[in-house]
């Protein structure tokens, strides 16, 4: 594959478009590309922690997952997925990243708006890893809003495969900012809590964790919550979440790939304990780091001949994590 040496990385991120490594912000799709026109789209998001992809087969079982959903068709395999997308990460220098790989349906011939003569487009790219909400704000505890918009229903764009219609969820977060609030969770229909804007919803009622069963990606931050309780022998159901239950929960927290266990510390004008994590979230939390530290989970990256001095400056982001487990 053509591309950016390695000995000359780009620590502003790297990018993967049509069969070549271009710095980050070259990565361009054509307007009229049916992933920007129609959001006709699928993506997958994996961060790399300390040099290592965390929990990478889970990512790429999701993504070619919704890729064959959707009828569209990659340029590579998997074995190829995983050389481009730790290609982006060794020619960035970055140990901890941000990694999205993003299949569109690309554009039709001229003339045409047939989609199956579209041909579709594989982009992958790594960033410095991106905060949905930072540590600090974590430590904090973040400020949600229910909003006022209903999530789109499943039987219209199913959540389990990864996707940009996020109108509703964008609407949700204007209301949020304009209520002073960090972050919006949106209900369906029926008044049962689905999800967030990137992020996956838990909320501890009693000694059990509970966690939506429909209307929701299925996350992987959200599996390894799921994965940790079990193993901890921590009363766990997946199942419908009601609008009052919720309300009335003693912890709620959010996952996501972006940020790992964040915990919620108000709900509309309800504050959760007193105003601080609660300990069902803060435990949590520090297993989801310190699982980080696992074998059997990391992918690590081959940098090559990256100079070591260039990785001081995003060290800094794991020094920010407590009680991690390093």
């Amino acid at each position: 594959m053509d591309g950016m040496p390695t000995g000359l990385p780009a620590y502003g991120g790297v990018a993967y478009v049509d069969g070549a490594y271009v710095p980050a912000d070259q990565a361009k799709i054509s307007v009229f590309d049916f992933g920007f026109t129609r959001s006709d789209v699928t993506y997958d998001v994996v961060h790399v922690w300390n040099g290592a992809f965390f929990r990478l087969d889970h990512h790429l079982d999701r993504f070619l997952a919704s890729v064959a959903t959707l009828r569209m068709n990659l340029p590579v395999d998997r074995d190829g997925l995983r050389e481009v997308l730790a290609g982006c990460v060794a020619r960035s220098g970055l140990r901890d990243a941000y990694v999205a790989m993003l299949c569109t349906r690309g554009r039709p011939p001229r003339g045409s708006r047939d989609l199956r003569q579209c041909r579709n487009q594989f982009i992958a790219y790594a960033l410095p890893f991106i905060w949905l909400s930072d540590p600090a704000a974590q430590a904090r505890g973040m400020n949600a809003i229910l909003g006022s918009f209903p999530r789109i229903p499943p039987e219209s764009v199913d959540p389990r495969v990864k996707n940009y219609h996020w109108l509703d969820l964008d609407r949700s977060l204007l209301e949020a900012y304009d209520r002073g609030a960090d972050t919006a969770i949106l209900l369906d229909a029926d008044g049962n809590v689905t999800e967030g804007p990137g992020f996956n919803v838990f909320a501890v009622i009693g000694d059990t964790v509970v966690t939506p069963d429909r209307g929701v990606l299925e996350g992987i931050s959200r599996q390894t919550v799921i994965d940790i309780c079990r193993e901890q022998g921590m009363k766990l159901e997946v199942r419908p979440l009601g609008r009052a239950e919720f309300l009335d929960a003693d912890e709620i927290f959010a996952t996501s790939t972006a940020g790992g266990v964040m915990p919620v510390v108000r709900i509309e004008n309800r504050i959760l304990g007193n105003g601080a994590p609660g300990p069902v979230s803060q435990k949590l939390r520090t297993l989801y780091w310190g699982r980080h530290d696992d074998p059997r989970e990391r992918t690590e990256v081959d940098y090559g001949d990256v100079p070591a001095d260039k990785e001081a400056a995003y060290a800094r982001q794991r020094e920010l994590i407590p009680n991690a487990g390093r």
